[in-house]
């Protein structure tokens, strides 16, 4: 028998709220979160539609797990700790309920290995496809979140973490690419649960000018990230950071590597910080068991340019990037 929307937000939705204080376990119409005494709240949203962020074929436990990640990992290129999230829900048809406790389990799973908590939300029935949506909030010392638009010219450009591997693994789910072994299951693991930096995003503050999640792809963030400071970036791709699994196809890396700069999905911390900075930045990197990598730096001239191992550098559009996601 399908679930009415007050029977789901009772009996799945209400206790991923258990504890948090003013959430009210669901039953009002807002939440109510007070925030310590010299902290600010930072927000983020993002939503999923089916088709483009993800397949209904993932499972509804993988598609949720995705979901919060995502947010997290803007949480984490801000310096910020987890603290709670909204989930708007807008399911096509009745609601089946195998589908809403798988879903909900996820949820709940990344909840407890995130420390974060459901605070209210909206559920709806959607005319077309599934659509989802989360706004999540962090905490940081007052002052200290980490801008996109602070880099300086000089500061040199870091990422952490690989990139490519969720373009890969989307690339051999569609059938597009053949992977096999390590790589296939490295690349599949990144493409659906993204590791949010959540300890080292939190470790950047005071050290880091500008920061933002790789998201769209690393070429178009980062002309993102040099073009709101009035700057360019360069970037050594032979310094940009590609996993073992992946290297372990030599004649693979050559001939995509446009595309595993550009792809995205790859969910890590794209910043920039003084040259100064990279002894404790590497330190920051031991102690939170995340791997960063200086690949590049912030330079006068706005613009992006890609230079390789020669010294030679190609100027890519002006600072928009080359080849990232765009929505519209």
């Amino acid at each position: 028998m399908p679930l009415g929307e007050f029977e789901l937000i009772e009996k799945y939705l209400a206790p991923l709220s258990a504890g948090l204080l003013g959430a009210f376990g669901l039953r009002d119409d807002a939440a109510c979160l007070a925030v310590p005494a010299g902290q600010e709240l930072v927000l983020t949203s993002d939503a999923f539609v089916s088709g483009i962020h993800f397949l209904d074929s993932d499972g509804p436990e993988r598609i949720a797990r995705k979901l919060l990640r995502v947010n997290l990992s803007d949480l984490a290129a801000k310096g910020a700790k987890p603290y709670a999230y909204q989930l708007s829900l807008g399911l096509p048809g009745s609601p089946e309920e195998g589908w809403i406790a798988a879903f909900t389990a996820g949820l709940a799973a990344d909840q407890a290995a995130f420390g974060i908590q459901l605070s209210g939300g909206d559920t709806v029935r959607s005319p077309g496809g599934l659509v989802l949506s989360i706004t999540a909030l962090g905490l940081v010392p007052a002052g200290g979140m980490i801008r996109r638009n602070g880099a300086r010219a000089g500061d040199a450009l870091f990422v952490t973490g690989s990139i490519g591997d969720a373009w890969l693994g989307l690339e051999a789910k569609l059938g597009r690419l053949a992977l096999t072994g390590a790589a296939a299951r490295h690349c599949d693991q990144r493409l659906h649960l993204p590791e949010p930096r959540l300890g080292f995003g939190r470790g950047l503050r005071g050290l880091a000018n500008a920061a933002m999640d790789v998201s769209d792809g690393l070429l178009q963030d980062a002309g993102h990230l040099s073009r709101t400071a009035g700057l360019g970036a360069v970037i050594d791709t032979a310094a940009v950071p590609l996993s073992e699994p992946v290297r372990a196809f030599p004649d693979l890396v050559p001939r995509l590597l446009p595309k595993l700069l550009a792809g995205g999905d790859d969910y890590e911390i794209l910043f920039a910080a003084p040259p100064e900075m990279a002894s404790a930045i590497q330190a920051l990197g031991e102690a939170t068991a995340t791997p960063v990598t200086r690949i590049g730096a912030i330079v006068p001239e706005p613009g992006l340019w890609l230079q390789d191992a020669a010294g030679q550098r190609l100027l890519l559009n002006q600072g928009q990037g080359s080849g990232g996601y765009q929505h519209f």
